[in-house]
């Protein structure tokens, strides 16, 4: 693998990662409404995520999975069924979120570190696109000389991490700057609802995914 196919990867990749996505929202839901520090617990579940399916699309556990129509149907609509209960419970939450008297508001209480590393680690895991990005990037980007296959496939995998948590945090620190504007009732009311909405739409289109031929 040479310089220049690690940049075509690094650049190709960077385009995944910043187009809008599953892990774009629960990033801007989870630093509006539990703070910078759960922003990156998201990102750590993220990077764990990633690695799982690196190690199973390298090892082939994913090639079964994709060739499997009932498989690879499981795994997608449990994931589909995942972000829809994230979009729904954001709703939920923009439905009933109340002013208390004395000009405090009442809402639900921050995330722990735990619980927003296992909501990033969820997003990405039960996501079946991921296993089919590694599926269809690991042979263009590999030559075929022995054991430095593998080595040059978890490179990738490194690669696809790195970005992804560089170009996360750049976003969290963004948003940390205007949380405290968020933190107005209506607007954060409002990002809640649109969060929901981005959830349930990208649940909507994980479900409706074809298998690859």
């Amino acid at each position: 693998m040479t310089w220049q196919d690690i940049a075509t990867f690094a650049f190709a990749t960077f385009l995944l990662v910043s187009s809008p996505g599953p892990n774009g929202a629960l990033i801007v839901k989870t630093v509006s409404t539990s703070g910078v520090p759960a922003g990156f617990a998201n990102i750590a579940g993220f990077f764990s995520a990633f690695w799982i399916h690196g190690t199973f699309s390298i090892f082939g556990l994913s090639v079964i999975v994709m060739q499997s129509a009932m498989a690879f149907a499981v795994v997608k609509y449990i994931g589909a069924a995942y972000l829809l209960w994230l979009g729904l419970k954001a709703l939920y939450e923009a439905a009933f979120y109340r002013e208390r008297q004395g000009g405090g508001t009442s809402q639900p209480r921050p995330k722990s570190l735990k619980h927003a590393y296992l909501e990033g680690l969820l997003t990405n895991g039960l996501n079946p696109k991921v296993s089919m990005f590694y599926l269809a990037v690991f042979p263009q980007f590999m030559s075929h000389d022995g054991g430095h296959v593998l080595v040059a496939a978890y490179m990738l995998v490194a690669i696809h991490s790195i970005i992804n948590i560089a170009w996360f945090s750049l976003v969290i620190l963004l948003l940390s700057r205007l949380r405290t504007i968020a933190l107005a009732g209506g607007l954060r009311r409002g990002l809640k609802a649109i969060t929901g909405a981005v959830f349930i739409g990208f649940s909507a289109k994980l479900a409706a995914a074809q298998s690859p031929p």
